[in-house]
């Protein structure tokens, strides 16, 4: 609901501004045009204008809409001041070169402010300044003039140029003092001036065959500026008819395409005189060599193209043409030849503003702001613009050839980061000439997308008592946005388990996503835990997202067996008592053990590892029963001590031992002897003296002695210590089954004696136990370890 009360907002701005652009759009093209004026040849950076004042907006104002000068072309004469908003001349002009001779030469310009998008008209006028003096075409001018030619007659000239223009131009001729002639300024249909020599006293060949006089052009600038040209003049014999054109004036329309040497027009003039004074010779009268494109045959008078024309450049030409017999006359005529436009100019497009890159999810942006023009003229100057239909981006008009360039739609970058826009603009004319113009726009990006795990869950596995810090896997997640918004940091969630303590147990990673242990882990305290970690990028909002983690504990073997039967606490070894008429496979007793540890490596196997008689007695190797091995006999030894080895199936195993000590009796009555606790003397003998030994075997013999005594003394203190209890004896119940290496469940009733100084045996009796074994076994399994009493 936010983002669409968001987009909402942006489309009622859009319309505002839009509406707010056509208003000015329609304002401008009503106003009239901002005009300024500049002398030609001024500086570099000299001041125009200031637009803070012609416009009416505020420094601040112009800088916040992004105000710029926009000149046809790619020339731009005029810069503006960012820091003060002046305008400042940006290079020298030349208004020769700018206009040639038209006048006034007028500039247009337009000054453009972006946003919001409005055009202002503008012009600039470069005033002349006499600069350039008045140039003959030719220094020296030949006339030959009959001598019977009348007073009054007036021979034109070859004017001079000047590039000024207005009172720096052309603007007066005169001759140096002389006799026979003075000189008139006359004007031509074009405006320009020439000079008109008119005899004022007749000329006689006899008297000066040959006069010569200096021709001066002034132009009317301050100070004025000068040029001058001498002039032959040859004295005639009598030719009394002169050339006539059959026109006064030739019009002439030529295509600016037309190859060199093509017919312009022919022209024709007739002389009434006979001989060498009636031979006609055709020349332009105004020959510039450099500009003039035209050639005539001096016997035909067929006009022909010497040079390449150019309608852009000029639209007409105004020649004179000159034709004279063999006695010097001359006949004079004009040629009007009008340039006819063919479409040999391609438009040209001129880039005013260009936004790249352009954010993302947001509508009709104006990317660009350009123009377009065409130097030809008519239907060959009438442009269409137009781009690829398969891209979001429109074109819009605007006034004078300015077009904008919009997004059709919001972009998305993660779709496309790139769009590459070629700008056709395509003239009207007869063949079309088009211009393409490309340009790159860029996307950037918004923070639109959250990161995605590469897995919605992982399960990760570590070996317990891992040292601290160890690396044990990795989380990864990606995002499709760029630069911060693609930044993703990682950050571990609380537990759900408050009492987890999940910091002190791993960390992640902020950059990489790397998870490690803090610290050695139990198998046997904790199996598995869960977690789960955040990715957020570095956007603005952060968007994020989560991911579960399972850690399993794998088991090392590192708990050794624990015996629970025999106990070692340090009192006196409980003796097992065997009846001497036990057949073989009597079960003695069973060595129960467990182990710590989980799976394999809690699987137990026994082992007989010493024995004082090594055949009479074995061990199963999965439950740990003791049975005799055989038939006892008298033979046996009364006195028996067995080491059982308990070992896992680890890698590597590890064992423990348990001592058991084994009483042959002949019968449940007999009285018990304690067992030694110490093993007979080493069996072979050290480097004692014969002496010491004997001393030894004399005291072990006594003591012996005494140990039979106060047994016997006991045992006849109280006769029914062999018989069976008929009350409730205190003792210790052992219970061996359920370790899940035993196939059977026995239990065993061990009394002793509570008040000797050595443990003695009081009566042992196989109990029948009143529940099923499957209940116990079933109740073991529940718990991985034994309870610690039984």
């Amino acid at each position: 609901m936010t983002i669409g009360m968001a987009q909402t907002k942006i489309q009622h701005k859009i319309r505002q501004v839009t509406s707010f652009i056509i208003l000015m759009l329609l304002w401008e093209t009503g106003s009239e045009s901002i005009r300024y004026s500049v002398l030609e040849e001024t500086g570099s950076g000299t001041f125009v204008a200031n637009l803070t004042k012609d416009l009416g907006l505020s420094a601040g104002e112009l800088a916040a809409r992004g105000a710029r000068v926009v000149f046809k072309g790619n020339r731009q004469h005029l810069q503006l001041d960012p820091r003060t908003h002046d305008l400042l001349l940006n290079e020298k002009l030349d208004r020769e070169e700018l206009c040639g001779s038209t006048e006034p030469c007028v500039l247009p310009f337009q000054v453009l402010l972006e946003n919001p998008l409005q055009f202002v008209q503008a012009e600039l006028r470069v005033r002349d300044i006499n600069d350039h003096a008045p140039e003959f075409p030719a220094r020296e001018m030949l006339l030959k003039i009959s001598e019977i030619t009348p007073p009054g007659k007036a021979f034109p000239l070859k004017m001079a140029q000047d590039l000024d223009a207005g009172s720096n131009s052309l603007h007066s001729y005169a001759i140096s003092s002389n006799p026979h002639f003075h000189v008139l300024t006359r004007n031509r249909s074009d405006g320009r001036k020439f000079p008109e020599l008119v005899l004022d006293r007749a000329l006689d060949r006899e008297e000066q065959p040959q006069l010569t006089l200096t021709l001066t052009a002034r132009d009317g600038g301050s100070p004025p500026r000068s040029g001058a040209a001498e002039i032959q003049i040859l004295v005639l014999d009598i030719n009394d008819n002169a050339p006539e054109f059959a026109q006064e004036l030739y019009k002439a329309q030529v295509p600016e395409n037309d190859p060199l040497g093509s017919l312009v027009v022919t022209v024709s003039a007739r002389d009434l005189d006979a001989g060498s004074f009636g031979e006609v010779s055709y020349a332009l009268f105004q020959v510039d060599d450099e500009n003039q494109p035209f050639e005539i045959n001096p016997i035909t008078g067929e006009i022909r193209l010497r040079k390449t024309l150019d309608f852009e450049e000029f639209q007409s030409y105004h020649v004179d043409i000159e034709a004279t017999d063999g006695g010097g006359l001359s006949g004079k005529c004009s040629l009007v030849v009008e340039i006819l436009d063919v479409n040999d100019n391609a438009p040209e497009l001129t880039l005013s503003s260009f936004t790249s890159p352009i954010p993302e999810n947001l509508p009709e942006i104006i990317v660009a702001v350009f123009s377009v023009s065409d130097a030809d003229s008519g239907h060959n100057q009438q442009v269409i613009c137009s781009i690829d239909d398969n891209l979001p981006f429109l074109l819009r008009p605007s006034i004078q050839n300015f077009y904008t360039l919009v997004t059709e739609r919001p972009l998305d970058r993660e779709s496309r980061a790139e769009y590459n826009v070629t700008i056709t603009v395509t003239d009207l004319g007869t063949p079309r000439l088009n211009t393409e113009h490309s340009i790159t726009v860029r996307v950037s990006d918004v923070n639109d997308n959250a990161p995605t795990f590469t897995q919605t869950s992982y399960t990760l596995y570590v070996r317990e008592n891992n040292s601290p810090a160890l690396h044990i896997g990795s989380v990864s997640a990606t995002d499709r946005d760029s630069g911060p918004n693609a930044q993703v940091t990682y950050s571990l969630l609380p537990p759900q388990d408050a009492r987890l303590p999940l910091a002190s147990l791993v960390s992640v990673s902020a950059d990489h996503g790397q998870l490690f242990a803090l610290r050695a882990l139990d198998h046997e305290a904790l199996q598995a835990f869960e977690f789960r970690v955040r990715a957020a990028d570095a956007g603005s909002p952060a968007l994020s997202s989560e991911a579960l983690v399972r850690v399993l504990v794998l088991d090392d073997n590192d708990n050794a067996p624990s015996v629970l039967y025999p106990r070692h606490n340090g009192s006196a070894p409980c003796t097992e008592l065997v009846p001497r008429a036990a057949e073989a496979g009597y079960l003695v007793t069973k060595v129960v053990a467990v182990d710590g540890d989980s799976g394999q490596n809690a699987w137990l196997s026994y082992q007989l590892l010493k024995a004082t008689e090594p055949g009479l007695f074995g061990v199963w190797a999965h439950n740990g029963e003791v049975r005799t091995a055989r038939l006892l006999s008298e033979r046996d030894a009364p006195r028996h001590r067995l080491v059982v080895l308990v070992r896992d199936n680890g890698e590597p195993p590890r064992s423990a031992t348990a001592t058991l000590h084994v009483l042959l009796v002949d019968g449940f009555s007999q009285p018990y002897l304690p067992l030694p606790e110490a093993a007979p003397a080493r069996a072979q003998a050290d480097s004692l003296t014969v002496s010491l030994v004997v001393a030894l075997a004399a005291v072990s013999s006594l003591f012996l002695l005494s140990v039979l005594l106060f047994v016997a003394l006991r045992l006849c203190a109280r006769p029914r210590a062999a018989s069976g209890p008929e009350g409730h004896f205190p003792g210790h119940l052992v219970d061996v089954s359920g370790t899940g290496t035993l196939s059977q469940s026995y239990q065993y009733e061990v009394c002793l004696m509570g008040d000797s100084g050595t443990s003695e045996f009081k009566f042992l009796k196989p109990i029948i136990p009143n529940f099923p074994p499957q209940s116990i076994l079933s109740e073991i399994e529940e718990n991985t370890t034994f309870p610690n009493s039984f």
